[in-house]
Order: C-alpha cells, then sequence, then structure tokens
C-alpha cells in the first residue's frame, strides 16, 4: 500500500506560471509518464531525488521552492500550532 507523502508541492502553480504547461508535456521533459507526474502533484508519491532536482530545473527555481516539508522553518505554520519549547 502507498501512502501519501507529507512533502508538499508547487508543481500545478508552476505550471500554470509557465505558459500553462500541461502534465503529459512535462512528463515528457522529465522522461517518467504522465500519471506519475500527476501522483507527484498530488501527493501521493514522492519522485527520486533526481527527479525533483529535474522538474526544479525544468522551471528554472531552487529546489524548495517547488517542493516544501511541513517541518521545515522556512514553511509558514500555523503559529498557534508551534511545538517549540523556547517560542513565546
Amino acid at each position: 500500500m502507498v501512502r501519501p507523502t507529507r512533502v508538499s508541492n508547487r508543481i500545478r502553480a508552476l505550471r500554470f506560471e509557465h505558459g500553462e504547461m500541461t502534465q503529459a508535456e512535462l512528463a515528457r521533459l522529465l522522461g517518467v509518464t504522465r500519471q506519475t507526474v500527476i501522483a507527484i502533484e498530488k501527493g501521493r508519491y514522492s519522485p527520486t531525488l533526481e527527479t525533483a532536482f529535474q522538474i526544479a530545473r525544468v522551471f528554472g527555481v531552487p529546489l524548495d521552492d517547488v517542493f516544501q516539508y511541513p517541518d521545515d522553518p522556512n514553511t509558514p505554520d500555523d503559529p498557534d500550532d508551534s511545538d517549540d519549547p523556547h517560542a513565546p
């Protein structure tokens, strides 16, 4: 059974920011199937590290502009949802 990933991504937004690129076109550029792109976009599948870097390269952005991990301190969180013992 495949578990959804906790990693979120901006692939759909980036596709539309880059001339409304289709999932099929992105898949062709990456050398994967359209179904793989769909699964990555929906958070049902985590790409390999190599594919993640390829996605970032296609859009000309850093990797962390494409993928975000919820525990990343650079990702905005709900301010009331802090487990930081040093938080005010």
